[in-house]
């Protein structure tokens, strides 16, 4: 094990272009040495022929130095200190190698920070205690997790046998990882909540009430959409209402299933609740039906412990204060990543953003925070994550075509949806988070003081009704700020052309801008 040469040196490695002439080291030349079968870290770390030290989005560059020996635990070593925990990676290479060289690593520096955490990894993911004696208890605890790379709970669980706390934000059987990034430090350190909470309470109650019932169908629409469906109004209320109750109820597997029965109305095309069979999102073949996939779902038969998992996280979570945003991208992108149900996770994915946004106190209770709509305001780059994730596991899943024209997963993939890196996800869902407290709900907000201001106009002056206004604005919002000829012989045939000229007039200058 101590003769192997782990470091590569290559001008382009697995179809990357090298940032400058040097050679890879930690995580990623670890994967390519052991032919581990998983996705190479999305930050790959380089160490430069030249002095020279930085990061960028797909690099981590740095200087001779830094340049570990060529032994496993000193890579081992490197990659933790460097490149934060890697679960699936820890994981996987378990499974490559011995018990016994397992061993031979912690030997290297039995009572060393490093050594005890490969010593407790080994034991949190393969679920198997090593002949190892408990460490000396004057050994001093070290989180696992350096909290300066990634973000952990904040009082992890003490592990008294290997004296490292646990940090990790999750569990064994679920346990995506988020990085720190310039971007989520930027989002976290503007306190969102407080900001949207301030602005909130600058607005009468009553046009509150009025904008977020509005928001709330909105929202309802947007998540239909997405999914490329066109929901009639009664449907879109309907779901609505579910979303207007998230964060009160608690989060079950129960609960998913009342969630998916609201969702599918006609249930008799649909096999209810967990799925008993593959899954994958794409099309078919037109001539022979063969699934065309561009995301295969977790195997059924993992189901059952992954989405345990999920809420044993999602509850880890809750109880230590992690950030709402951050737990929202683990808990909801990892539903939809799994894909339990044949249908409505989507959906379902989206009110778990929701629930755990009001669960969490990011948002009030009953008051609808319209994040589906900036979703669909940024569907591309919606799309991107989750494709990007997909198709980064895809080259590691072996499947066949069912007899039914599904997917068929013939090896063992349930690591893919525990253990992930979420940080594009929760990147993702911070942008939406940002753009619903500064453009969504204030975008609502000024439409309806402008259409109370217009509304207020045409009462003075016509003392029009209710129901009439709201026609009113509709015909003109339709028609470029202009009634049509239509409009005017019938529903407002009343009205003379000089005041329509005068109420076109008033629309423009109040509410022309909003349509």
């Amino acid at each position: 094990m101590n003769s192997i040469s782990i470091s590569q040196e290559a001008s382009v490695f697995r179809g990357l272009v090298l940032p400058e002439k040097g050679k890879i080291v930690g995580y990623a030349a670890l994967i390519d040495v052991f032919k581990l079968k998983i996705p190479l870290p999305n930050r790959i770390a380089l160490i430069s022929d030249k002095n020279r030290q930085y990061q960028n989005e797909n690099w981590r560059v740095l200087t001779p130095r830094h340049q570990p020996e060529e032994n496993l635990y000193r890579h081992l070593v490197f990659a933790i200190k460097y490149e934060g925990i890697n679960l699936l990676f820890f994981k996987k290479l378990f499974e490559a190698i011995s018990m016994n060289q397992v061993l031979d690593l912690i030997q290297e520096e039995p009572t060393g920070q490093y050594a005890r955490k490969i010593w407790f990894l080994y034991e949190f993911l393969t679920q198997k205690e090593l002949e190892i004696s408990n460490a000396d208890t004057k050994i001093k605890f070290i989180k696992l997790l350096d909290t300066q790379i990634q973000y952990g709970i904040e009082h992890g669980k003490k592990s008294t046998r290997h004296r490292v706390i646990n940090n990790l934000s999750g569990t064994y059987n679920f346990c995506p990882l988020i990085f720190k990034t310039p971007k989520l430090e930027n989002y976290i350190s503007l306190n969102l909540s407080d900001k949207k909470n301030v602005y909130l309470n600058s607005i009468h109650k009553d046009v509150l009430q009025r904008a977020f019932s509005f928001l709330l169908l909105k929202d309802s629409k947007a998540s239909f959409t997405i999914e490329d469906e066109n929901p009639g109004t009664n449907r879109a209320l309907r779901w609505g209402k579910a979303i207007g109750q998230a964060g009160s109820k608690p989060l079950s597997k129960e609960e998913l299933v009342r969630l998916q029965q609201i969702v599918i109305e006609d249930r008799r095309f649909t096999n209810m609740g967990f799925r008993t069979e593959g899954g994958f999102v794409g099309e078919h073949d037109r001539l022979s039906g063969d699934p065309i996939p561009d995301h295969i779902s977790a195997r059924h038969q993992d189901i059952d412990a992954l989405i345990t998992g999920l809420i044993n996280t999602y509850n880890v979570l809750e109880e230590s204060a992690f950030h709402a945003v951050l737990a929202a991208a683990i808990i909801a992108f990892g539903f939809v990543i799994i894909h339990p149900f044949t249908d409505g996770n989507g959906r379902i994915h989206r009110y778990l953003i929701h629930h755990i946004l009001a669960k969490m106190r990011f948002t009030q209770q009953g008051i609808i925070f319209p994040v589906s709509a900036s979703i669909l305001d940024h569907i591309d780059d919606y799309r991107k994550v989750l494709e990007d994730f997909s198709h980064q596991i895809m080259e590691y899943i072996e499947w066949e075509t069912s007899t039914e024209n599904n997917v068929r997963v013939k090896n063992n993939t349930i690591d893919y949806y525990r253990y992930f890196d979420a940080t594009p996800m929760a990147e993702f869902l911070f942008d939406c988070v940002d753009d619903t407290i500064k453009n969504i709900i204030p975008a609502e907000v000024r439409y309806l003081q402008k259409y109370d201001a217009f509304k207020n106009y045409l009462d003075n002056t016509f003392e029009m009704p209710d129901k009439m206004v709201a026609n009113l604005v509709r015909f003109l919002e339709q028609n470029d700020g202009k009634l049509s000829k239509r409009a005017r012989a019938k529903e407002f045939k009343l009205l003379k052309e000089t005041e329509i000229d005068e109420i076109e007039n008033h629309f423009r200058q109040i509410l022309a801008s909003d349509f």
